[in-house]
This record gives structure tokens, sequence and C-alpha cells, in this order.
């Protein structure tokens, strides 16, 4: 009865990830439609949403500590249990450059735009699915998928340089959007930093999977080909 109650509270945990994963997957995805539409209402809305974010955080973290002080878990279910305390760390800050996007909305209100927005909403779609992707394997414990996200890493960052390569042209070419291109440039790398964060939650899965820690750099192992 004991067990099967510690069970219980094993798949309320991964709920619970599951829910603050979902908060700023989307936290994301607004904070960069925010910037598309300079859309200042919806941006503030994402800085008050951080809030949520961090209190499930708190909230997990709590129940952590107390499975482990409580119930002295072993093997597969001790590496579940720390492995979702570091997620939430990595979700964390994945929110936090949500909001870092938002205040840049924020801060350019007012301004058009010195070019089109196409290369960051890619980059922000990009971040969206990785961030999906690697929920998508912590949920179904599918290290394989964890794997898979390298392509998609190594396109943000790809994405990012091309970014910083456009937006410098522009400020030596036009010196009075400085101020802008930089914010811009902020963003891209905001973006970019979400991906490495889902990337590491990768690698947590596959340590929680096959209790060893993970590289998605590396070769996939022979026995997930």
């Amino acid at each position: 009865m004991i067990r099967k109650s510690f069970h219980l509270e094993l798949e309320e945990l991964k709920d619970d990830v599951m829910k603050m994963g979902n908060l700023v997957e989307a936290a994301i995805c607004r904070a960069v439609q925010s910037l598309k539409e300079r859309n200042v209402e919806l941006a503030r809305q994402v800085e008050d949403d951080d809030d949520l974010v961090d209190n499930l955080q708190l909230e997990i973290e709590d129940r952590c500590l107390a499975m482990l002080a409580l119930q002295q878990p072993m093997a597969g279910d001790l590496r579940t249990i720390g492995t979702a305390l570091k997620i939430v760390t990595d979700l964390e800050r994945i929110g936090d450059h949500a909001v870092d996007i938002a205040r840049v909305t924020i801060a350019l209100q007012g301004q058009p735009l010195i070019k089109p927005l196409i290369d960051i909403p890619r980059m922000a779609n990009l971040s969206i699915k990785m961030i999906h992707d690697v929920l998508t394997a912590y949920v179904n414990r599918d290290a394989k998928m964890a794997y898979s996200l390298k392509p998609l890493e190594e396109e943000v960052d790809s994405l990012n340089k091309q970014v910083f390569r456009e937006l410098l042209l522009i400020m030596m070419e036009n010196p009075t959007t400085i101020r802008q291109a930089t914010h811009l440039m902020f963003v891209a790398q905001y973006l970019e930093r979400a991906a490495d964060h889902a990337t590491n939650v990768a690698e947590w899965v596959i340590y929680m999977v096959q209790g060893k820690r993970g590289n998605i750099n590396a070769e996939i192992p022979e026995e997930l080909g």
C-alpha cells in the first residue's frame, strides 16, 4: 500500500513537471508573438505569468525533497526524483528568457522595426519544438527522442549567428539603429539559451532512463539506434 502511494506521488510529480514545461513553452511563444505584433499588453502578461512558473518550481522542489526524506527511494525512483529537481531549474530559466523577450517588446514600443522579423520567429519555433519534444521524451522516458534534439539545437545556433551578422551590418550602415539592433540581438541570444536549457533537460532525461549522464552531441548508443 505504501509503495502504491509512492508511485502515485511519482506520477503527480511528473504531471507537475509537465505543467511547468507547458507554461514555459507557452511563455516563449507569447513573448515572441508580442514582439512580432508590437503587443505590449501581451508582453506584460508574460511578465505577470512568470510568477506561476516560479511558484510551481518551488512546489516541485518541496515535493521532491519531501519524497527523498520520507520515502528514501533507490535506483530508478531516485533518478526520477533527482531528474525532476534538475529539470525544473532549466525550465524556470526558460521562463526567465521569455520574460526577457517580453521586456524587449516593452522597450521597443512605438518604434518601427529596423528589419522584418524572419529568423527570430524561426528560432522561436525551433526552441518551442525542442521544449515540446523534450517534455514528451521526459513523460515517455524516451532517451532516443532526447538525443533527437541535437540537429534542432544546431539549427538554432546557426540562426543566432545569422541574426547577429545581419544586425551588425545594419548597425554599421546606420548607427541610429544600434539601440534596437542590440535589443534584437539579445532576443536571438535569449532563444539560443532557451534551446540550450532544453538540451540540458534532454541530457537529464537520458540520465533518468539510462542511469548515466547523457550528452546529445555524442553518438546515439547502439541500443537506441
